[in-house]
């Protein structure tokens, strides 16, 4: 799991727990009761154990790369392609998943004959589940740069001075809320509790407050207030704010009306991105 089970904001015990309270729990095979000579905790191995069992069974890079389809800044490929290659080496369907036209995640399907940690698991097609990419998707290399070159036109630094942070949820392709003054998410359409924020450079990181605080990720939730001692530094990936350099975060769901969402940088239900608008010219009422 050290190697092959990691948290992209690098609380892996966060994310394992997670996982597990989650995912794990919904099993009936794994129910104590199954077992015979119980001891303490033995579902919880054999749910992580068989998980990376199965992982180490999907080389997906290969699967691809199989088919011709490689990690490219330059090349663009077609869903079609991207899911006939997932299907050859199993002879079943997959289900892909993009982030703004790039390759994000692919989800594999089985039917289990048994138990959990001693059954058989058997490839099968989606189920309720479709894949979402557009029919041209890029399949980017890990870690490529977005530092800018001498020829681009650099836009003025966001997550500076101060604005609102405005939250925009995966698949929907248009802002749908923004911070309020606590860090939470909420709808910047029937709500009036966006905040202004005061983002100020630390080195090549930045730093976040409202008018309740600082601003820092703590158990993998973001929270603004005079709690906060330390501030936690973020950086910005071409207009996203990032944390640990990842520009995903969490909420258990889109949060509408007067409702919030607690943000996370540990996954969960839904993706957010998270972007800057400067203060003049915002129609949002702060709080």
């Amino acid at each position: 799991m050290d190697t092959y089970w990691k948290d992209e904001g690098g609380e892996d015990e966060t994310f394992w727990e997670h996982e597990w309270g989650k995912h794990g729990t919904c099993y009936s095979t794994l129910d104590p009761s199954c077992y015979v000579n119980y001891t303490p905790q033995e579902e919880v191995v054999d749910f992580f154990q068989r998980t990376v069992d199965l992982f180490m069974e999907l080389n997906t890079y290969k699967f691809l790369a199989d088919a011709g389809i490689v990690p490219s800044a330059t090349k663009n490929y077609t869903s079609a392609e991207v899911l006939a290659a997932l299907n050859k080496p199993r002879g079943v369907n997959a289900s892909i998943e993009c982030y703004h036209g790039q390759l994000d995640e692919v989800y594999y399907f089985y039917d289990v004959a048994g138990t959990i940690a001693e059954g058989k698991f058997v490839p099968q097609n989606p189920v309720g589940e479709s894949s979402d990419c557009p029919a041209s998707l890029q399949y980017l290399p890990k870690n490529i740069s977005s530092t800018p070159t001498a020829n681009d036109t650099i836009p003025p630094a966001p997550f500076i001075g101060k604005g609102y942070v405005l939250v925009e949820a995966k698949h929907a392709g248009k802002e749908v809320g923004c911070l309020n003054a606590a860090g939470a998410f909420v709808s910047s359409v029937t709500n009036t509790s966006c905040a202004v924020f005061t983002g100020k450079a630390s080195g090549n990181a930045v730093t976040l407050a409202s008018t309740r605080g600082s601003c820092s990720v703590h158990n993998s939730e973001l929270i603004c207030g005079s709690s906060v001692s330390t501030p936690t530094l973020f950086n910005d990936v071409t207009g996203n704010l990032a944390y640990n350099n990842k520009t995903k975060f969490y909420a258990t769901a889109i949060a509408t009306g007067s409702e919030q969402s607690t943000v996370y940088t540990s996954k969960n239900n839904k993706v957010l991105g998270i972007t800057w608008e400067a203060l003049s010219g915002s129609g949002f009422t702060a709080r």
